[in-house]
């Protein structure tokens, strides 16, 4: 057998994903999103520092995962300034002795037409999808280059970066295609050095902030019909529907696949 056919990559294509023994760090774990990159990343094995604002939901997650197997630490922070950017970095590398993953989930909507909405409510929006995960990266980053060996870093985007949208979303779609052009500037500035920076952007999944347009009756109905005219799969997605793309991105499939927008929406942005 050749060399070239004798490599794990074919022989056996599921290594290419394997994250076990990684050190990953979710910022913004208690959220949807957040909660499915956690579960993910636990069942493939990585070793796992989740970060958030509200320490009780940490902990609770926290305990169903360890209950599976899983080292898992706790950091009750948002990333709001360098020093709390710095404290989740630096958690993650003194329990595991290195930081590999970084997932961005946080984030923040705030609706309001345009000429209503109160300028601090559109700062908070910015400081949330933008400055936070800019100061994760950077303290990751500052990580990576430090210990050497690469990294990969996942950013939570969303059609709205591509997409404006007419009902009071004039501070949530320009933050997203922030965050998308976030994740190629570092790329490009940090693809030298091994590391890999992507965006999942996905249509409208399940969670709290949702849960109204996943009604069977009333005013959430007529809204998800309105959606589902729009996705070609035919339906809304399910935080389970990213993990497949997450474990591809963090993982070595993704060695040669970096500053790219990944639409895991149904085929929402195909036509």
């Amino acid at each position: 057998m050749s060399a070239q056919l004798a490599w794990d990559g074919v022989s056996h294509p599921s290594a290419l994903f394997d994250v076990s023994g990684r050190s990953a760090l979710v910022v913004g774990a208690t959220g949807a999103f957040g909660q499915m990159a956690a579960r993910a990343l636990a069942a493939g094995g990585a070793r796992l520092t989740l970060t958030g604002a509200n320490r009780e939901k940490l902990e609770e997650l926290a305990k169903s995962l360890r209950s599976r197997g899983a080292a898992v630490e706790v950091v009750a922070r948002r990333p709001e300034s360098d020093d709390d950017a710095g404290a989740m970095v630096s958690a993650a590398a003194k329990a595991y002795g290195r930081l590999d993953i970084l997932v961005v989930a946080s984030g923040l909507n705030k609706v309001a037409p345009t000429v209503e909405q109160p300028v601090e409510d559109w700062d908070a929006v910015m400081s949330a999808n933008v400055k936070g995960p800019w100061l994760a990266c950077r303290a990751a980053g500052r990580q990576f280059l430090r210990q050497g060996g690469g990294g990969k870093i996942v950013l939570l985007s969303s059609t709205r970066g591509r997409l404006g949208h007419p009902a009071g979303y004039a501070a949530y779609c320009p933050s997203k295609a922030a965050v998308d052009l976030l994740a190629k500037t570092l790329a490009t500035e940090w693809g030298p050095q091994g590391i890999n920076v992507n965006a999942i952007a996905p249509t409208v999944f399940r969670s709290d902030l949702t849960a109204w347009m996943y009604a069977e009756e009333g005013p959430g109905a007529v809204t998800r019909q309105a959606m589902l005219s729009r996705i070609p799969l035919g339906r809304l997605a399910e935080p389970e529907d990213f993990a497949g793309a997450l474990l591809y991105l963090v993982s070595r499939a993704s060695d040669f696949c970096t500053g790219q927008v990944l639409y895991v929406d149904g085929g929402y942005t195909a036509g």
